[in-house]
């Protein structure tokens, strides 16, 4: 499951808000054996949690390349928004 994590500092005697970090976090849940099991799918509702979601995909096959456990021909996602072809 991944999970996106946006953190803020606030002045309040000012009353301003600045946006300090944004990052996604990826959890597996595990059952009593240690092993991954599936979880109850989110389900998006905003504009923005929908789109975060559409493009799950794409940033997992962009972490599984850089850690080398996927070759870039098999990122069908990645391959569809430059238009490559195999």
């Amino acid at each position: 499951m991944e999970v996106y994590i946006e953190a803020w500092t606030e002045n309040i005697p000012n009353r301003r808000k600045l946006a300090t970090n944004k990052a996604f976090f990826t959890f597996v849940a595990l059952d009593k054996d240690g092993k991954p099991q599936p979880v109850a799918e989110a389900v998006p509702e905003t504009d923005e949690e929908k789109a975060l979601y559409e493009s799950a995909l794409r940033r997992r096959q962009l972490r599984l390349i850089l850690a080398g456990r996927m070759k870039p021909h098999d990122a069908n996602e990645l391959k569809a928004i430059f238009e490559i072809e195999d």
